[in-house]
């Protein structure tokens, strides 16, 4: 596996379906010392995205308002059912199940990601806010 560039592009983002690759994922992640994120394959074709933020060790911190900013988009992702009911929105670790397609996975992934880093853009463009 390659190093996680940080923030991870869409295109990057791993694919963590099943055990093997998940374990290898989030080995990865701890070993850099970065954020863990990935994608993983559901039954009926659908996506999950998690992130957690534990791998990048103790230094690593969230600002409040990062963390208000992701929860804000995956509650309002939860409102528009684009994403399953049962989301969770950090401050530690976030998940997103019922995503439906692969792309859209990748691209909230990455928002997501960013976001962890402070680059709020990526979320702003992939969860507009609501008008």
């Amino acid at each position: 596996m390659q190093p996680h560039p940080v923030p991870c592009p869409a295109h990057l983002i791993p694919d963590a379906t099943g055990t093997d690759a998940f374990h290898a994922a989030y080995r990865q992640a701890m070993a850099q010392h970065v954020v863990f994120v990935a994608i993983e394959s559901e039954k009926r074709q659908l996506w999950t995205v998690k992130a957690d933020t534990l791998t990048a060790g103790s230094g690593y911190t969230v600002d409040d308002s990062v963390n208000d900013a992701v929860r804000t988009a995956i509650t309002r992702l939860v409102q528009n059912r684009d994403v399953d009911l049962d989301a969770y929105a950090g401050p530690i670790y976030f998940m997103m199940h019922g995503i439906r397609s692969e792309d859209r996975a990748r691209e909230l992934a990455a928002a997501v990601h960013a976001a962890l880093y402070a680059d709020l853009g990526p979320l702003t463009r992939a969860v507009p806010p609501a008008s």
